[in-house]
Protein backbone atom coordinates (compact mmCIF):
# COMPACT_ATOMS: atom_id res chain seq x y z
CA UNK A 1 0.00 0.00 0.00
CA UNK A 2 1.91 3.16 -1.33
CA UNK A 3 -1.16 5.34 -0.70
CA UNK A 4 -2.23 6.91 2.43
CA UNK A 5 -3.63 5.14 5.23
CA UNK A 6 -6.99 6.98 6.33
CA UNK A 7 -7.68 6.43 9.62
CA UNK A 8 -10.11 6.94 12.53
CA UNK A 9 -9.66 7.13 16.06
CA UNK A 10 -12.51 6.46 18.53
CA UNK A 11 -12.26 7.74 22.10
CA UNK A 12 -10.52 11.64 22.36
CA UNK A 13 -9.53 11.08 25.77
CA UNK A 14 -6.20 11.07 27.75
CA UNK A 15 -5.01 8.21 25.19
CA UNK A 16 -6.37 9.29 21.91
CA UNK A 17 -5.23 12.41 21.91
CA UNK A 18 -1.80 10.78 22.77
CA UNK A 19 -2.18 8.65 19.47
CA UNK A 20 -3.00 12.28 17.42
CA UNK A 21 0.40 13.52 18.83
CA UNK A 22 1.82 10.57 17.68
CA UNK A 23 0.83 10.21 14.28
CA UNK A 24 0.99 14.09 13.37
CA UNK A 25 4.61 12.85 13.20
CA UNK A 26 3.89 9.40 10.85
CA UNK A 27 4.14 10.28 6.96
CA UNK A 28 1.28 8.36 4.99
CA UNK A 29 -1.42 8.53 7.31
CA UNK A 30 -4.28 10.95 7.65
CA UNK A 31 -6.66 11.08 10.79
CA UNK A 32 -10.29 11.48 8.53
CA UNK A 33 -12.62 10.69 11.56
CA UNK A 34 -12.67 10.99 15.32
CA UNK A 35 -15.51 9.26 17.45
CA UNK A 36 -16.33 10.17 20.81
CA UNK A 37 -18.91 10.38 23.18
CA UNK A 38 -19.27 13.89 24.18
CA UNK A 39 -19.96 15.61 20.66
CA UNK A 40 -18.82 19.47 21.86
CA UNK A 41 -15.53 17.68 23.46
CA UNK A 42 -14.72 15.46 20.19
CA UNK A 43 -15.73 18.58 18.09
CA UNK A 44 -12.72 20.96 19.93
CA UNK A 45 -10.38 18.00 19.50
CA UNK A 46 -10.73 17.25 16.09
CA UNK A 47 -10.47 21.17 15.15
CA UNK A 48 -7.33 21.25 17.17
CA UNK A 49 -6.40 18.19 15.00
CA UNK A 50 -7.68 19.03 11.85
CA UNK A 51 -9.77 15.95 11.70
CA UNK A 52 -12.91 16.83 9.08
CA UNK A 53 -15.35 14.25 10.23
CA UNK A 54 -16.97 14.28 13.64
CA UNK A 55 -19.13 11.23 15.54
CA UNK A 56 -20.42 9.83 18.48
CA UNK A 57 -21.53 6.37 16.34
CA UNK A 58 -18.47 4.28 15.08
CA UNK A 59 -20.58 2.78 12.80
CA UNK A 60 -20.83 6.03 11.29
CA UNK A 61 -17.18 6.06 10.54
CA UNK A 62 -17.06 2.61 9.64
CA UNK A 63 -19.16 3.10 6.74
CA UNK A 64 -16.89 6.11 5.34
CA UNK A 65 -15.95 4.08 2.47
CA UNK A 66 -12.19 5.19 2.21
CA UNK A 67 -11.62 4.23 5.74
CA UNK A 68 -8.71 2.09 5.84
CA UNK A 69 -7.92 1.56 9.84
CA UNK A 70 -9.50 2.28 13.08
CA UNK A 71 -7.38 3.26 16.57
CA UNK A 72 -9.78 2.23 19.43
CA UNK A 73 -9.13 4.25 22.50
CA UNK A 74 -12.20 3.45 24.03
CA UNK A 75 -13.41 2.05 27.61
CA UNK A 76 -11.77 -1.23 28.57
CA UNK A 77 -15.73 -3.21 28.57
CA UNK A 78 -15.97 -2.04 24.44
CA UNK A 79 -12.60 -3.26 22.76
CA UNK A 80 -13.50 -6.60 22.04
CA UNK A 81 -16.98 -5.94 20.46
CA UNK A 82 -15.57 -2.97 18.57
CA UNK A 83 -12.34 -4.28 17.65
CA UNK A 84 -14.49 -7.20 16.16
CA UNK A 85 -17.08 -4.69 14.34
CA UNK A 86 -13.99 -3.18 12.75
CA UNK A 87 -12.89 -6.60 11.30
CA UNK A 88 -16.53 -7.07 10.07
CA UNK A 89 -16.50 -3.54 8.42
CA UNK A 90 -12.96 -4.44 6.55
CA UNK A 91 -11.10 -2.46 8.56
CA UNK A 92 -7.94 -3.05 9.62
CA UNK A 93 -7.44 -2.05 13.55
CA UNK A 94 -5.15 -1.12 16.67
CA UNK A 95 -7.11 -1.59 19.99
CA UNK A 96 -6.07 -0.23 23.04
CA UNK A 97 -4.88 -2.49 25.96
CA UNK A 98 -6.69 -4.65 27.12
CA UNK A 99 -7.61 -6.61 24.11
CA UNK A 100 -10.55 -7.98 26.48
CA UNK A 101 -12.14 -7.95 29.82
CA UNK A 102 -12.93 -11.94 29.35
CA UNK A 103 -11.17 -15.10 27.58
CA UNK A 104 -13.83 -15.94 25.55
CA UNK A 105 -13.94 -11.62 23.92
CA UNK A 106 -9.76 -12.16 23.33
CA UNK A 107 -10.65 -15.89 22.00
CA UNK A 108 -13.30 -14.45 19.20
CA UNK A 109 -11.24 -11.17 18.23
CA UNK A 110 -7.97 -13.78 17.71
CA UNK A 111 -10.39 -16.16 15.51
CA UNK A 112 -12.19 -13.17 13.79
CA UNK A 113 -8.86 -12.08 12.73
CA UNK A 114 -7.82 -15.14 11.37
CA UNK A 115 -10.90 -15.30 9.35
CA UNK A 116 -10.41 -12.09 7.65
CA UNK A 117 -6.59 -12.15 7.59
CA UNK A 118 -6.67 -8.03 8.13
CA UNK A 119 -4.11 -6.69 10.39
CA UNK A 120 -5.51 -6.54 14.25
CA UNK A 121 -3.06 -5.05 16.78
CA UNK A 122 -3.60 -4.70 20.50
CA UNK A 123 -1.36 -1.69 22.43
CA UNK A 124 0.73 -3.59 24.55
CA UNK A 125 3.10 0.11 24.35
CA UNK A 126 5.81 -1.64 26.60
CA UNK A 127 6.79 -3.92 23.76
CA UNK A 128 7.67 -0.55 21.99
CA UNK A 129 8.99 2.15 24.55
CA UNK A 130 12.74 2.09 23.76
CA UNK A 131 13.89 1.38 27.11
CA UNK A 132 12.17 -2.03 26.87
CA UNK A 133 13.03 -1.97 23.65
CA UNK A 134 17.08 -1.66 24.56
CA UNK A 135 16.38 -4.23 27.43
CA UNK A 136 15.08 -6.70 24.64
CA UNK A 137 17.76 -6.59 22.46
CA UNK A 138 20.06 -7.25 25.06
CA UNK A 139 18.42 -10.14 25.54
CA UNK A 140 18.24 -10.86 22.11
CA UNK A 141 22.05 -10.44 21.70
CA UNK A 142 22.67 -13.16 24.00
CA UNK A 143 24.15 -10.41 26.11
CA UNK A 144 21.56 -10.52 29.17
CA UNK A 145 18.94 -12.74 30.96
CA UNK A 146 16.17 -11.97 33.64
CA UNK A 147 16.29 -13.57 36.60
CA UNK A 148 13.72 -11.48 37.92
CA UNK A 149 11.35 -8.84 36.79
CA UNK A 150 9.90 -6.76 39.83
CA UNK A 151 7.45 -4.36 38.91
CA UNK A 152 5.24 -1.42 40.55
CA UNK A 153 1.70 -0.23 38.74
CA UNK A 154 0.61 2.87 41.03
CA UNK A 155 -2.45 5.05 40.79
CA UNK A 156 -4.08 7.49 43.12
CA UNK A 157 -7.38 6.74 42.02
CA UNK A 158 -10.15 6.10 45.04
CA UNK A 159 -11.77 8.19 42.40
CA UNK A 160 -13.40 7.54 38.99
CA UNK A 161 -11.02 9.76 36.67
CA UNK A 162 -8.81 9.27 34.19
CA UNK A 163 -5.12 10.10 33.81
CA UNK A 164 -5.72 14.23 32.92
CA UNK A 165 -7.41 13.85 36.67
CA UNK A 166 -11.11 14.10 34.16
CA UNK A 167 -14.36 11.95 34.93
CA UNK A 168 -14.39 8.70 33.69
CA UNK A 169 -17.84 7.20 32.08
CA UNK A 170 -16.42 4.00 33.03
CA UNK A 171 -14.23 1.82 35.73
CA UNK A 172 -10.67 1.23 35.37
CA UNK A 173 -9.37 -2.36 36.60
CA UNK A 174 -6.16 -3.54 37.84
CA UNK A 175 -6.24 -7.11 36.91
CA UNK A 176 -8.22 -6.66 33.16
CA UNK A 177 -6.23 -3.23 32.27
CA UNK A 178 -3.15 -2.83 34.10
CA UNK A 179 -1.75 -5.94 35.13
CA UNK A 180 -2.26 -6.96 31.29
CA UNK A 181 0.81 -4.72 30.21
CA UNK A 182 3.43 -6.41 32.98
CA UNK A 183 2.05 -10.45 32.47
CA UNK A 184 2.61 -9.80 28.66
CA UNK A 185 6.07 -7.89 28.93
CA UNK A 186 7.46 -10.52 31.13
CA UNK A 187 6.42 -13.65 28.38
CA UNK A 188 7.56 -11.20 25.91
CA UNK A 189 11.09 -10.41 27.34
CA UNK A 190 12.19 -13.73 29.13
CA UNK A 191 11.39 -15.21 26.01
CA UNK A 192 9.42 -17.90 27.67
CA UNK A 193 5.14 -19.04 28.37
CA UNK A 194 4.44 -18.20 32.04
CA UNK A 195 3.91 -21.48 33.47
CA UNK A 196 2.75 -20.48 36.91
CA UNK A 197 0.72 -17.64 38.72
CA UNK A 198 -0.79 -16.36 41.62
CA UNK A 199 -2.31 -13.62 42.65
CA UNK A 200 -4.28 -11.90 46.11
CA UNK A 201 -6.46 -8.48 45.84
CA UNK A 202 -7.38 -6.20 48.60
CA UNK A 203 -11.07 -5.05 49.39
CA UNK A 204 -13.49 -4.12 46.56
CA UNK A 205 -13.76 -0.51 46.42
CA UNK A 206 -17.83 -0.25 48.34
CA UNK A 207 -18.45 2.70 44.86
CA UNK A 208 -16.29 1.52 42.44
CA UNK A 209 -17.01 -1.87 42.43
CA UNK A 210 -13.25 -3.18 42.37
CA UNK A 211 -10.11 -4.44 43.92
CA UNK A 212 -8.00 -1.19 44.74
CA UNK A 213 -4.56 -3.33 45.54
CA UNK A 214 -3.50 -6.54 44.14
CA UNK A 215 -0.29 -8.09 44.13
CA UNK A 216 0.97 -10.93 41.06
CA UNK A 217 3.68 -13.64 40.62
CA UNK A 218 4.51 -14.98 37.82
CA UNK A 219 7.22 -17.90 36.90
CA UNK A 220 8.05 -18.59 33.26
CA UNK A 221 8.99 -22.09 31.78
CA UNK A 222 12.95 -20.76 31.92
CA UNK A 223 12.88 -20.18 35.29
CA UNK A 224 13.02 -16.30 35.91
CA UNK A 225 10.26 -14.78 38.16
CA UNK A 226 8.09 -11.89 38.26
CA UNK A 227 6.59 -10.06 41.68
CA UNK A 228 4.15 -7.07 40.67
CA UNK A 229 2.56 -5.11 42.61
CA UNK A 230 -0.57 -2.79 42.06
CA UNK A 231 -2.54 -0.10 43.50
CA UNK A 232 -5.02 2.67 42.93
CA UNK A 233 -4.66 3.91 46.63
CA UNK A 234 -0.69 5.29 46.11
CA UNK A 235 -0.37 8.77 46.80
CA UNK A 236 2.85 9.47 44.65
CA UNK A 237 4.57 9.14 41.24
CA UNK A 238 1.71 7.79 38.44
CA UNK A 239 2.65 4.66 36.24
CA UNK A 240 4.19 1.49 35.91
CA UNK A 241 7.97 0.97 36.96
CA UNK A 242 10.26 -2.08 35.85
CA UNK A 243 13.41 -3.47 37.44
CA UNK A 244 15.07 -6.24 35.36
CA UNK A 245 17.26 -7.88 37.29
CA UNK A 246 19.81 -10.07 35.24
CA UNK A 247 22.42 -12.22 34.99
CA UNK A 248 24.99 -9.01 34.03
CA UNK A 249 22.87 -6.28 34.69
CA UNK A 250 20.37 -4.70 36.31
CA UNK A 251 17.65 -1.96 34.77
CA UNK A 252 14.90 -0.04 35.96
CA UNK A 253 12.42 0.89 33.13
CA UNK A 254 10.34 4.24 33.82
CA UNK A 255 8.14 4.37 30.47
CA UNK A 256 10.47 5.59 27.52
CA UNK A 257 13.40 6.04 29.81
CA UNK A 258 16.00 3.74 31.32
CA UNK A 259 18.66 3.60 34.25
CA UNK A 260 21.02 0.95 35.51
CA UNK A 261 20.75 -0.16 39.30
CA UNK A 262 22.59 2.71 40.54
CA UNK A 263 20.18 5.22 38.93
CA UNK A 264 22.48 6.26 36.23
CA UNK A 265 20.79 6.90 32.88
CA UNK A 266 21.11 4.85 30.24
CA UNK A 267 20.84 6.86 26.68
CA UNK A 268 18.19 4.89 24.17
CA UNK A 269 17.31 7.14 22.09
CA UNK A 270 19.16 5.86 19.46
CA UNK A 271 17.03 2.47 20.12
CA UNK A 272 14.40 3.16 17.38
CA UNK A 273 13.24 6.44 15.10
CA UNK A 274 11.25 8.02 18.24
CA UNK A 275 11.69 8.40 21.90
CA UNK A 276 7.50 8.20 22.25
CA UNK A 277 6.54 4.55 22.71
CA UNK A 278 2.73 5.30 20.94
CA UNK A 279 4.08 7.25 18.28
CA UNK A 280 6.43 4.03 18.02
CA UNK A 281 3.72 1.74 18.50
CA UNK A 282 1.25 3.66 16.29
CA UNK A 283 4.38 2.80 13.35
CA UNK A 284 4.24 -0.58 13.38
CA UNK A 285 0.88 -0.48 12.87
CA UNK A 286 0.29 1.19 10.05
CA UNK A 287 3.89 -0.38 8.69
CA UNK A 288 1.79 -4.02 9.49
CA UNK A 289 -0.70 -2.81 6.97
CA UNK A 290 1.57 -0.87 4.17
CA UNK A 291 3.44 -4.55 4.25
CA UNK A 292 0.87 -6.75 4.46
CA UNK A 293 2.47 -8.72 7.59
CA UNK A 294 1.50 -9.24 11.11
CA UNK A 295 2.64 -6.87 13.49
CA UNK A 296 4.30 -7.07 16.75
CA UNK A 297 1.83 -7.53 19.23
CA UNK A 298 -0.82 -8.82 17.19
CA UNK A 299 -3.89 -10.48 18.37
CA UNK A 300 -2.44 -13.36 18.13
CA UNK A 301 0.82 -13.03 19.84
CA UNK A 302 -0.65 -10.95 22.77
CA UNK A 303 -3.57 -13.35 23.11
CA UNK A 304 -1.55 -15.98 25.91
CA UNK A 305 -1.48 -12.99 27.97
CA UNK A 306 -5.15 -13.21 28.37
CA UNK A 307 -5.24 -17.16 28.80
CA UNK A 308 -3.06 -15.98 31.86
CA UNK A 309 -5.42 -13.35 33.26
CA UNK A 310 -8.30 -14.95 33.19
CA UNK A 311 -6.64 -17.90 35.17
CA UNK A 312 -5.75 -15.00 37.77
CA UNK A 313 -9.20 -14.01 37.60
CA UNK A 314 -11.19 -17.49 38.19
CA UNK A 315 -7.96 -18.04 41.47
CA UNK A 316 -9.15 -14.46 42.71
CA UNK A 317 -12.74 -15.41 41.94
CA UNK A 318 -12.65 -18.76 44.10
CA UNK A 319 -10.66 -17.06 47.29
CA UNK A 320 -13.13 -13.96 47.60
Amino acid sequence: MSKTIKVALAGAGAFGIKHLDGIRNIDGVEVISLISRDLEKTREVAAQYGIGHVTTDLSESLALKELDAVILCTPTQMHAEQTMACLKAGKHVQVEIPLADSLKGAQDVVALQKQTGLVAMCGHTRRFNPSHQYVHKEIQAGKFNIQQMDVQTYFFRRTNTNALGQPRSWTDHLLWHHAAHTVDLFAYQANSPIVQANAIQGPIHPVLGIAMDMSIQLKAASGAICTLSLSFNNDGPLGTFFRYIGDTATYIARYDDLFNGKEEKIDVSKVDVSMNGIELQDREFFAAIQEGREPNSSVARVFACYEVLHQLEQQLNANS
